[in-house]
C-alpha cells in the first residue's frame, strides 16, 4: 500500500503555512530558522496537529457507522478541543474524558478556561477525572466508550493525541509529502526538522514520511523530537512503535534504522504541562521577536530545544531548520499567572 491508499476526508485548509523566522534566526546567531503552522492550518476551533491525524480517522468512522467520538486528555487537551471540534463539523455527539494529567499545576482555571471552555462550547459532554498523566490506554477511556454503547450511540474510540491507533501516523506522514513540495516551491531545504513528541504520532508519522521520500530518492534530513513527556523511555517506545507501523503501512521496503528515531530530553523538566524556566523564555522569545505564540506545554518546550540546539552548534550554523508549530496557544489562559509581568526576551 501507499499513503494514497487511504481514505483522507479533509478538515484543513490545505497546505500549512511555512515562513521563515528572520528575526529569531539572527538572535540566535545560527541556523536559519523557519516554521510550519499547524496552529494556521484549519477553521475548526483554531485547528492544530491533531486535526491533520483525524483526517485519516475519520472515514473509518463514517464507514463504522460511528454516532460519537470519544477520547481523552489531560484538562487542557488541545486534542480533545481538536476532537470536539470535527465531531460539531460532522453532526457528531462527543465524549470526552479530562483527566488531572498536570497535578503539579493547580490553577483552579484549568478546568474552566481555555482548550476546555471550547470543547464545552462545541457541545462536548467532558467528563472529569482525576487520574494523572499516562499515555497509554486509560479505563476512564474505556469506560466511556462503554457508557456510550449502553445508551444506544455507536462510539470510534480515538486514544490520547490519536496517536496509539493504526492510523495515527497517517496525517504526518502526508506532512512529510506537505514539506517536500513547499521546498519545491520555494527553493529551500530543510536539513533538520524539529517536533514536539510526547503521546509520539506526529513526531513518528513524518519520521516515517520522510524515510519514503528519501527511500524515492530525496535527500536524508534529521528529524529531532523534543521529548515533553518527562516520561522518556515510554514516549521513545511509542514513537519507535508507531513510526515503523506507519513506515509499513505506507510501504517503505526497509526498516526504519535507530538513527532516523531521535528523542531528546533536557527541556521537558520533571512534569509534563509544568513550564520551566527555558519554557516560559522561549515563549517570550518567540513572541517578541516574531509575534509568533507559543503553549506552557508543547510548543514553548520544544522551542527551548531549538534555541539551545541552535546555541550549542548541535544544529551548525549553516542548517535550515524548520520548526513545527503544532498549536495549544488556548491553554496558555489556565497559565495566565506565569505571565502578569512583561519581561523582555533573552
Amino acid at each position: 500500500m501507499t499513503l494514497e491508499s487511504f481514505p483522507r476526508h479533509p478538515l484543513t485548509f490545505g497546505p500549512s503555512p511555512v515562513h521563515p523566522m528572520p528575526r529569531l534566526s539572527a538572535h540566535l546567531g545560527g541556523a536559519q530558522v523557519w516554521a510550519k503552522r499547524e496552529d494556521c492550518n484549519a477553521g475548526l476551533a483554531y485547528g492544530g496537529n491533531k486535526t491533520r491525524k483525524l483526517e485519516y480517522l475519520v472515514p473509518e468512522a463514517l464507514e463504522q457507522g460511528a454516532d460519537t467520538l470519544v477520547s481523552i486528555g489531560g484538562y487542557q487537551s488541545n486534542h480533545t478541543r481538536q476532537v470536539a471540534a470535527v465531531a460539531a463539523h460532522l453532526g457528531m455527539q462527543c465524549v470526552l474524558v479530562q483527566e488531572n494529567w498536570v497535578p503539579g499545576w493547580t490553577d483552579p482555571l484549568s478546568t474552566q478556561v481555555g482548550n476546555i471552555l471550547l470543547s464545552r462550547v462545541m457541545g462536548a459532554e467532558v467528563r472529569l477525572d482525576p487520574a494523572g498523566f499516562d499515555i497509554g490506554f486509560r479505563d476512564s477511556w474505556r469506560k466511556a466508550i462503554s457508557d456510550v454503547e449502553a445508551r444506544g450511540g455507536t462510539p470510534y474510540a480515538i486514544p490520547a493525541g490519536a496517536s496509539d491507533h493504526r492510523l495515527g501516523g497517517l496525517g504526518f506522514a502526508n506532512w512529510a509529502y506537505e514539506v517536500a513540495q513547499q521546498e519545491e516551491d520555494l527553493g529551500v531545504f530543510f536539513d533538520t526538522v524539529v517536533v514536539c513528541t510526547v503521546t509520539g504520532s506526529t513526531h513518528a508519522g513524518m519520521i516515517a514520511g520522510f524515510a519514503a521520500l528519501e527511500e524515492a530518492g530525496g535527500r536524508p534530513r534529521r528529524v529531532l523530537g523534543i521529548d515533553a513527556s518527562a516520561t522518556l523511555d515510554k514516549t521513545v517506545d511509542q514513537v519507535t512503535r508507531i513510526a515503523r507501523n506507519t513506515a509499513e503501512l505506507i510501504g517503505l521496503k526497509r526498516d526504519l534504522r535507530d538513527d532516523e528515531i531521535t528523542v531528546l530530553p533536557g527541556w521537558a523538566g520533571d512534569e509534563y504541562g509544568v513550564p520551566v524556566a527555558s519554557t516560559l523564555d522561549a515563549i517570550r522569545l518567540t513572541g517578541q521577536l516574531e509575534g509568533v505564540i507559543l503553549d506552557t506545554v508543547y510548543e514553548g518546550k520544544s522551542m527551548a530545544g531549538l534555541v539551545d540546539l541552535v546555541r550549542n552548534g548541535d544544529i551548525p550554523r549553516d542548517s535550515t531548520v524548520l520548526y513545527a508549530h503544532l498549536g495549544g496557544q488556548p491553554a496558555l489562559n489556565a497559565y495566565a499567572s506565569l505571565f502578569a509581568d512583561p519581561e523582555p526576551a533573552d
